[in-house]
């Protein structure tokens, strides 16, 4: 069996669907699962919902029949009546959602989030299946969240590996062609989890795994891995093979095309990851497998932007020492912030993070009653791996540094 995994990207309209099918088509779609993201943006469009949920009620409405609109749009451009069945299917998604909204009593911002933001895979899939269907591609569209199980860490759950191999080995029929969401999971209580942002990923490497699948192929709109984020570099290069341990390191540091949970349980069976682009289904793209290095050998460069830079001191002079370092370690881990970069010497301790649940200002409060604290918000990491000196100047011309780490093959700065 072969696992697909599209995003959002790829679907983000009518035409997008359309193309969906004809990659189908093009590359051989026997025995595949396909896992799909939501459509376009709507992730975001659903986290205006929630906001507004616990900020301004009144606007609910407004901002969901504009998710609703879309929705509903993309089906009429893709079915031949409106009386096809993918409508009610689609209406009654739309239903279980407000109701939620309307009967939920939980004030727990990450339960609410999780429970909300898995309907863009629900009907994005919903609406797919039913046109693979309309189009002669007969599949079977399956709910992850009955397949995939999760302790109930919401917004960043954990899989239970045991549990979910045991489902997905009997609920997949890899003799047919079958579809199903990205990013969401369930615990066991059946409420929703997801599995992080840009959690699909993760999602297609775990079917894979439980399956013993041939592949996965990721399709995006890009070319393949590319040495850097065409975005913010120029002149950026298509990395035909890369091996699992480097393509690891390039995920940790940020590398936005692949997952940095995704490559671990394909490693485990040495399941090759193909990442290629939807727009040219038959051309070469990067294989990530068993090999060494990449090919071709040349600096990667990852950014991750509006990061926040911490620098820290004791506020009698004294060291920073294993006491402090805990402490600081275990408040990080409270407030939910993912460490980026660390450097510490005898007196001070600086740490990049991201803060991506909001809670700088309880965690600066924190610091402070132990600590002399400066903040700076809203930098810029910069990774460079298998650097050269031409490469870190270039990097860092027109820039103020504020932190620089070198190691033998990864280099880290953050800059304003």
């Amino acid at each position: 069996m072969k696992v697909f995994k599209f995003g959002g990207a790829s679907v983000k309209d009518a035409n997008g669907v359309k193309n969906l099918v004809s990659v189908l088509q093009q590359v051989d779609y026997d025995n595949t699962l396909i896992v799909v993201s939501a459509m376009g943006k709507m992730t975001n469009a659903l986290e205006a919902i929630i906001g507004c949920y616990f900020e301004d009620k009144p606007k609910i409405n407004e901002t969901l029949l504009t998710v609703e609109d879309f929705h509903y749009n993309i089906a009429l451009e893709l079915f031949q009546s409106k009386n096809h069945y993918v409508f009610a299917q689609i209406t009654s998604l739309f239903d279980e959602l407000k109701n939620f909204l309307l009967s939920n009593k939980s004030p727990d911002y990450n339960f609410v989030y999780d429970q909300v933001i898995g309907y863009g895979e629900l009907i994005s899939t919903t609406i797919i299946s039913q046109y693979l269907n309309q189009e002669g591609l007969a599949n079977q569209w399956l709910d992850v969240r009955q397949l995939i199980k999760t302790d109930d860490y919401y917004r960043r759950a954990t899989v239970n590996w045991d549990n979910t191999q045991q489902i997905v080995s009997q609920s997949i029929d890899i003799n047919k062609l079958n579809i199903t969401q990205g990013f969401i999971a369930s615990d066991k209580n059946n409420f929703t989890t997801t599995l992080g942002r840009e959690g699909s990923d993760y999602t297609a490497a775990i079917l894979a795994y439980c399956l013993n699948a041939d592949s996965v192929t990721i399709w995006k709109d890009v070319r393949g891995v590319l040495n850097a984020d065409p975005r913010y570099f120029k002149d950026t290069q298509l990395l035909h093979s890369i091996s699992y341990t480097e393509a690891i390191e390039l995920a940790f540091y940020g590398a936005s095309v692949i997952h940095p949970k995704t490559l671990q349980p394909l490693q485990r069976k040495e399941i090759p990851l193909y990442v290629k682009s939807f727009l040219e289904p038959l051309s070469q793209g990067t294989v990530v497998n068993k090999t060494e290095g990449i090919v071709p050998k040349t600096p990667c460069f990852i950014v991750k932007q509006n990061q926040v830079l911490l620098s820290l001191s004791t506020l009698d002079f004294s060291y920073v020492v294993e006491d402090n370092i805990s402490e600081i370690f275990n408040l990080l881990s409270q407030y939910k912030m993912k460490v980026d970069v660390i450097q510490n010497s005898a007196i001070s301790f600086s740490v990049c993070f991201d803060n991506n649940f909001n809670n700088l200002e309880p965690l600066l409060l924190h610091l402070k009653a132990k600590f002399k604290v400066t903040c700076h918000e809203g930098v810029a990491l910069y990774t460079i791996r298998h650097y050269d000196s031409k490469s870190v100047a270039n990097l860092e011309q027109g820039k103020t540094v504020l932190l620089k780490q070198m190691f033998q093959e990864t280099l880290q700065i953050v800059t304003k």
